[in-house]
């Protein structure tokens, strides 16, 4: 049974959901998501002999949102998993993470590497770095259009969100979603700047299959603070950037699983299929080639989760023997 706690961390208040016994497993969520993303990993994780821990990361449900919007960069969002770990009486643990919670994953088995004992990502592939800034690449490629960008408007998609969280989470949801007609396409992530981004987005009248509506209702509670805290990861894109040029060129050494969905409109963007396409050999510890979930959209381990949960137990105790 999943139990509930607020515990300490690098200095902020973070809300985690927990189940089981065993080597710790963090799964970290991403946009707009929160620790309910992981909602169908944790009974078999748990059931195969593992401590499952997923929080809401900072700036999200019912975890810290600090205002100052230099308060979420990359340093912070691995301090706070490494300071989770340790907090719960672990000195290493094995972190998966979705979205944004996969640059997180990633960018902890980066930067520390002697507390993960491997890392999984769905959607995002690991952070190799480009030669120049993705806020400043997006803005010239896209002329502001990417959604990147509308991020970065002070205020401006906060707004828009949080004008009908429900609405808008939905939207989200669906549009990105392997059920969305046109889903797999970068088009998805342009945004009509006088309109804003949900205004092309389809508005389901039935969910589909893999979302309830007390999921929606779960979900559109954890957005009671707003937008502003997650959206300032975002802001954040380019100091991370920055933040991180000692490690170029750098590759993650722990052990590592990929897997996507061949309608996720993550793995279209720019430059992108050409890095998946070169994992195996970037990527020294990548327990074999990514994993392609057919049909499935941006929101895999909700979407596919017997194919994800498979996945993860069979690399996770392939690591615990």
């Amino acid at each position: 049974m999943v139990e509930h706690r607020v515990i300490d961390v690098n200095g902020i208040r973070l809300h985690i959901a927990e189940e089981g016994t065993g080597p710790l497993v963090v799964l970290l969520h991403g946009f707009p998501e929160s620790w309910h993303s992981w909602r169908h990993q944790f009974g078999p994780l748990a059931a195969a002999g593992f401590r499952v821990v997923a929080p809401d990361q900072r700036g999200y449900g019912g975890s810290d949102h600090p205002e100052d919007v230099n308060a979420y960069s990359i340093l912070h969002l691995v301090g706070d998993v490494v300071g989770l770990i340790h907090a719960l009486g672990e000195e290493r643990a094995f972190v998966v993470g979705h979205d944004w919670g996969a640059p997180v994953a990633w960018h902890t088995a980066l930067l520390r590497p002697d507390v993960v004992r491997g890392v999984a990502g769905l959607s995002v592939p690991p952070p190799f770095r480009g030669e120049r800034p993705p806020l400043r690449a997006m803005q010239e490629r896209f002329g502001g259009r990417f959604y990147w960008n509308y991020f970065n408007l002070p205020g401006v998609a906060d707004a828009e969100f949080a004008l009908d969280t429900r609405a808008s989470l939905r939207r989200l949801l669906f549009s990105a979603s392997g059920d969305a007609p046109d889903a797999g396409g970068c088009e998805g992530a342009l945004v009509d700047l006088e309109r804003g981004w949900l205004a092309d987005m389809t508005d389901p009248e039935v969910l589909p299959d893999w979302l309830t509506e007390e999921d929606l209702d779960e979900l559109t509670e954890s957005y009671a603070k707003g937008f502003t805290g997650a959206l300032n990861w975002y802001r954040n894109l380019d100091r991370n950037w920055e933040l991180t040029a000692a490690w170029h060129g750098a590759v993650v050494s722990p052990p590592a699983l990929y897997m996507y969905g061949d309608r996720d409109l993550v793995p279209a963007f720019p430059g992108t299929p050409e890095l998946i396409a070169g994992l195996p050999e970037l990527m020294p510890n990548l327990r074999r080639d990514p994993i392609v979930l057919p049909g499935c959209g941006h929101w895999t381990q909700q979407e596919r989760p017997n194919e994800v949960n498979e996945a993860l137990v069979d690399f996770l105790t392939g690591l615990s023997d």
